[in-house]
């Protein structure tokens, strides 16, 4: 591949050199625009590069986080090339309110809301379908997989969602949209090519992604593919230590195609594929994810009927390969090798959206039903008997029925938002004498299902057109999962074992927000625009489920007693006056959950502070963009992995780091873009990232240089 890579940055450089000063500078702000404007500049790809005010599109359609109602978040694509090539956590964690679990071995995505994470709490999407793949052993009890080099945005919807996506997410859901044509064809052509190649220091060496797409003329048939490759070695921390097991090998690729057999008819279909391995767990992975979608919408001159409808299968596989500690004398306690997990799920949602008035009320409603189903296999090709150690096999469900409707009269914007949610939990485990939960002795047949109604109702004034407080109380469950409830076997080497804990009762969250929007234009110049968005939210969780070790070895998972209370301040603020921008991301959280058990979750918290501020200018009429970002992280609470509430807590240091960043558009469609994370080299701990190892183990990436040429034709 570096024979490739040379090649293409040979060619990004002549055609850098033939384009001249006479490049179509970037649409600036400009004042007074509205939502739709904002939409069209984004979906052409016209507004200024790094703009803090541009959104991507989410799965229920555009969404303005600053004229929305809600506790949402996007990044864009050009914040996910800049600070996300590497992480997309990295882009997660300048969202308010928002964080990641940052394993340093592991490559997956564990998304954190307010505190909540893993076990399904996030409803973390690919392109809208869930990724429900989890499994036990140190680490976050749930991952997604994807590269970055083929992400387009990412949506966060904090809270409870009373629409698609939002059946047993008690914290909220986050979207991960790939490229798709719209991505790589320009506005008014019929075809189109997107090729990135990167280099980084810190061993990160070359990476390549490349795409192409073709529509037919009048727009009726479209089709779209890419494929992307890295093998990043192990990279050094701040004091020039290599960090083991940080490498990884990844190929990773998608199809997508768009079809139009009437005006009002949309077909989509589209594969995301996944290849990686890497070393995690004390062991050599390979890991393939396969996400495969068919969706149609149908949008007849009605405003009562625009129907959208979607079908997904996700195929997740893990395969446990030789211990790292293959031929040292700890290697014996090492016998997992052989282990495979595998998640198969299928599901499907349908929603019609309807508009009408009643009198001088206008009318939006949004109803509908979604469904999905997950069959998880635990097994050893090496030795059969270890089956999946301590991950059980099993099938669960979960699904739901919806309605939104939001009422506008006047300056009062009413949502009233209603869903039935419901599971389903199905399998086998054995469960042996003594067992903490009081299970009888023996294989024992789990068939377990349940639901609930949950609420969710907002109320937003609109006294003036730059401001709009909002006031929202909801409730939201999280199921019990199958490596909850079924959970069994022992610690490699002994001294640990796990019992099942089929009486689980789903999680609830019950609580209020309170926030307020403002958009302003022309605040300092004639064409500036200044956003904000406030929010303090206050929720009490019924039922948390965590580990607990009671002594003599015995760990299960069990419903914390009482309610835990999660309160914060999150903000988020954009200025963009053309020439200069900048954001600011603050989120202050408070909890009081439980710790989980070591190997059973995630032992550290979210900090109690995080701060980011992103800022630059834009020079040579806006084709060259100059900035950096600095973020903070207080200190991080860890536990003492025994999962008991209010002992031996330790904290990690808090940081900060700083990463600076330029870019320059030629009018040819290549970006040059250049930038450094961690500026200043530092050595740190990573909030929430391992639970056990050295500390060398939990350093985060030292000094990294990163060289990106981006053609799009």
């Amino acid at each position: 591949m570096a024979g490739t890579a040379v090649a293409l940055l040979s060619a990004f450089s002549a055609t850098a050199a033939k384009a001249q000063a006479a490049a179509t500078p970037a649409t600036a702000a400009a004042s007074g625009e509205t939502d739709e404007e904002l939409k069209k500049k984004a979906a052409k790809g016209e507004s200024s590069f790094l703009s803090p005010i541009v959104s991507t599109t989410s799965q229920d359609g555009w969404k303005n986080p600053f004229t929305t109602p809600a506790p949402i978040s996007s990044a864009s694509s050009d914040e996910i090339d800049l600070f996300g090539q590497r992480k997309l956590g990295d882009v997660l964690r300048a969202m308010p309110g928002t964080f990641s679990r940052d394993s340093i071995q592991n490559p997956g995505l564990s998304v954190n809301i307010r505190g909540l994470e893993g076990s399904g709490r996030v409803n973390t999407m690919i392109d809208g379908v869930r990724q429900n793949f989890r499994f036990t052993g140190h680490e976050a009890q749930g991952f997604a997989y994807v590269d970055p080099a083929l992400v387009a945005g990412v949506d966060v919807t904090r809270g409870a969602v009373s629409t698609t996506g939002g059946a047993g997410a008690l914290a909220g859901s986050a979207n991960i949209r790939t490229i798709g044509v719209d991505d790589i064809i320009k506005d008014g052509k019929n075809w189109g090519a997107l090729a990135t190649l990167t280099w980084g220091s810190n061993d990160v060496g070359f990476s390549e992604m490349a795409a192409g797409a073709l529509r037919s003329t009048g727009g009726a048939a479209a089709i779209a593919g890419a494929i992307s490759y890295s093998n990043p070695d192990n990279y050094k921390n701040g004091d020039g230590t290599e960090v083991p097991g940080t490498f990884q090998n990844l190929l990773s690729g998608l199809v997508k195609g768009e079809f139009k057999p009437t005006d009002d008819l949309t077909v989509n279909l589209g594969a995301v594929l996944y290849d990686n391995d890497f070393a995690a767990n004390s062991y050599n992975q390979k890991l393939k994810s396969n996400t495969y979608t068919a969706g149609v919408n149908w949008d007849p001159d009605s405003e009562l009927v625009n129907v959208a409808a979607h079908v997904y299968y996700n195929d997740v596989k893990m395969e446990y390969g030789d211990s790292i500690y293959a031929g040292t004398p700890n290697g014996a306690f090492y016998t997992s090798n052989g282990r495979v997990i595998e998640d198969k799920g299928i599901g499907f949602d349908i929603a019609n959206t309807s508009n009408f008035s009643l009198g001088n009320v206008a009318v939006t409603t949004v109803n509908g039903v979604e469904y999905f189903h997950d069959t998880v296999d635990s097994y050893n090709t090496v030795y059969p008997n270890k089956a999946g150690g301590v991950n059980p096999s099993g099938k669960s469900s979960v699904g739901g029925v919806f309605s939104e409707t939001t009422f506008k009269y006047n300056i009062v914007d009413v949502i009233a938002g209603l869903r039935y949610d419901f599971y389903t939990l199905n399998g086998t485990y054995d469960a042996v004498a003594g067992n903490p939960a009081g299970v009888p002795v023996g294989r024992q047949e789990l068939d377990q299902s349940d639901g609930r109604f949950d609420p969710r109702l907002t109320i937003a004034i609109n006294p003036y057109d730059w401001l709009q407080p909002y006031i929202t109380y909801s409730q939201s469950f999280r199921p019990p999962t199958i490596q909850e409830t079924m959970l069994g076997g022992s610690h490699p080497g002994g001294g640990t074992s796990f019992s099942p804990n089929p009486y689980l009762d789903p999680e609830i969250q019950k609580g209020w927000e309170f926030g307020a929007n403002i958009t302003r234009n022309g605040l300092l110049t004639e064409k500036d625009m200044f956003r904000l968005k406030a929010n303090y939210y206050y929720k009490n969780v019924e039922n948390y489920i965590t580990g607990v070790n009671l002594g003599g070895g015995k760990s299960y998972f069990i419903n914390h007693p009482g309610s835990s209370v999660l309160q914060g301040f999150e903000l988020e603020t954009a200025y963009d006056a053309g020439f200069a921008f900048g954001s600011i991301a603050y989120t202050h959280a408070e909890s009081d959950l439980p710790s989980q058990v070591n190997g059973l979750g995630a032992v550290s918290f979210m900090p109690d502070n995080v701060l980011t501020v992103t800022g630059g200018a834009r020079f040579l009429e806006q084709r060259l963009t100059v900035g950096g970002r600095v973020n903070y992280v207080s200190q991080t609470e860890v536990g003492n992995g025994a999962g008991q509430p209010n002992t031996s807590y330790t904290d990690w240091a808090p940081y900060t780091l700083v990463d600076a960043f330029a870019n320059y558009k030629f009018d040819n469609g290549l970006d040059l873009s250049a930038n450094v994370t961690n500026l200043f080299d530092k050595t740190y701990e990573p909030a929430l990232s391992g639970n056990t190892g050295s500390a060398l183990k939990d350093t985060g990436r030292g000094r990294t240089f990163l060289l990106t040429a981006k053609m799009q034709f």
